[in-house]
């Protein structure tokens, strides 16, 4: 498994996610000092500013933040006045599925305080009375514990454990989970927003997005500047290590690839895995999200691995829909067959034991299967088939006629230990070292486990000690 380190940007403005410790856990007095928890800023004037600020959600699919929490206030606010509804609910979504991604595990490990301060403020603007950090890491599990020990919240606020997969973080997987199911995508509509946890209208929220909201009710002079940073893990080459760090909307491909020390890339598979792959000539773009949705592909999670000399684009598909495949939720026929035929396919085509219409086959899968399954995972293994004929043709074309000697070195398919990468380790100051049991009261945050039920995946085992800067699985 590729290590990760932590690089922090060369000059560091204020409002930032990573802060300038990223590898300590930051405790409650330290949030404090630094402006955390406070500010005069009221859920209606944090609105205005969210919106103003065009800032989007970090989770994938960027939708607006201000507008998903005005949809989950107004139908709190249409339920309470209609006598038949509940009060909202809200989640921090710590759950990140994709392989190349670990910004988030990362964030509730390191900066567990800066996330519930925005639960609590996200909380503020929809009316939610009761809040959830929802994820699969046992680490930051005891980082959110010993956060809501140190600053307890202003609601009730309980921390549900789950299984790390691919599908668990899906919103619709995040409410079945919390209210005691297995974490698996449910059919919509109805949508989360419109009736969530226990029913009620329920606002789920990346980690990453909540963190940036509580810096702009801090600093929203800063409002801009907050929404356009972003944090990327970055990763390619066999020998390569990853990289977490924290960078501006609009910064080239190609620059973000060479300023962490990764040259000559031939393409990307961008944004975990739903991104796709994309050649060297859309290294020139921008990280810009409206523009590389435009330009075929995503930023998603934040998480590009770049292919570096070396590397074979078909290897790379190959293993990325291996990995969809083992990871499909298996509740839909579709799904199952058609990532199990991608991914076949892909491996046929890398071992040099494909058919001569392996690529009419894949490019058929690629426009007939999104949006067929209950969630993205189906699309995301789509999705690579048709960019990766699209990206490299010619090397498809060399596959078809002779075999790669790339190829021939490996195994394709091996897409989970090829793709994922380690979450860096955070240092835990020795006087927070355990959680301080919580008191009883009707504001005292509950945080314990979710029972896990039989039909959700298990747990991850528990990481080695922490070592600043290094990684764990």
């Amino acid at each position: 498994m590729t290590t990760t380190t932590i690089r922090l940007p060369a000059a560091q403005p204020p409002g930032t996610v990573l802060g300038t410790a990223p590898d300590s856990a930051e405790s409650a007095d330290a949030y404090r000092t630094a402006g955390g928890y406070a500010g005069s800023t009221g859920p209606g004037e944090l609105l205005a500013h969210l919106a103003a600020s065009g800032l989007r959600g970090r989770g994938g699919a960027g939708f607006p933040a201000a507008v998903k929490l005005r949809s989950v206030r107004d139908r709190g606010n249409h339920g309470e006045h209609g006598g038949h509804g509940l009060r909202p609910v809200v989640v921090a979504n710590g759950e990140e599925g994709e392989p190349g991604s670990v910004k988030d595990r990362w964030l509730l490990r390191a900066r567990p305080h800066l996330v519930l301060d925005g639960l609590t403020r996200a909380a503020e603007v929809t009316g939610a009375v009761r809040g959830f950090v929802y994820l699969s890491d046992p680490v930051a599990g005891e980082s959110v514990r010993r956060a809501l020990a140190e600053h307890p919240p202003p609601l009730p606020v309980e921390v549900v454990e789950t299984g790390h997969t691919y599908v668990a973080g899906e919103e619709t997987a995040v409410v079945r989970r919390i209210d005691g199911g297995p974490a698996l995508p449910a059919a919509k509509p109805p949508r989360p927003f419109e009736r969530g946890v226990g029913g009620a209208p329920t606002l789920i929220c990346n980690v990453e997005t909540l963190a940036r909201i509580a810096l702009t009710a801090t600093r929203p002079d800063l409002r801009h500047d907050i929404a356009r940073g972003t944090l990327v893990t970055l990763s390619g080459g066999p020998a390569a290590g990853a990289v977490l760090t924290e960078v501006p909307y609009g910064i080239p491909l190609r620059s973000l690839a060479s300023r962490h020390g990764i040259h000559g890339a031939a393409g990307a598979l961008m944004g975990g895995l739903f991104g796709g792959l994309v050649g060297a000539g859309a290294l020139d773009l921008p990280l810009e999200p409206v523009e590389l949705t435009a330009a075929g592909t995503a930023l998603g999670c934040g998480a590009i691995r770049f292919l570096t000399p070396g590397t074979c684009p078909v290897a790379t598909a190959a293993d990325a829909a291996a990995h969809l495949a083992a990871e499909s939720a298996r509740q839909c026929g579709v799904c199952v067959s058609g990532t199990a035929a991608i991914g076949d396919a892909l491996c046929a085509l890398a071992g040099a034991t494909a058919s001569p219409d392996t690529a009419d086959r894949l490019d058929r899968w690629s426009r007939g299967l999104p949006g067929r399954g209950a969630c993205g995972l189906l699309d995301a293994a789509a999705g690579i088939a048709g960019s990766l004929l699209r990206a490299f043709p010619r090397q498809v074309r060399f596959h078809l006629a002779a075999p790669c000697p790339v190829c021939a070195a490996d195994v394709p398919g091996e897409g989970r230990r090829r793709l994922t990468v380690a979450v860096p380790e955070v240092a835990v100051p020795a006087t927070t070292a355990s959680p301080a049991p919580l008191g009883p009261g009707p504001t005292a945050p509950l945080s314990v486990p979710h029972p896990s039920p039989s039909a959700s995946p298990s747990a991850p085992p528990a990481a080695p000690p922490p070592a600043a800067l290094k990684g764990t699985p």
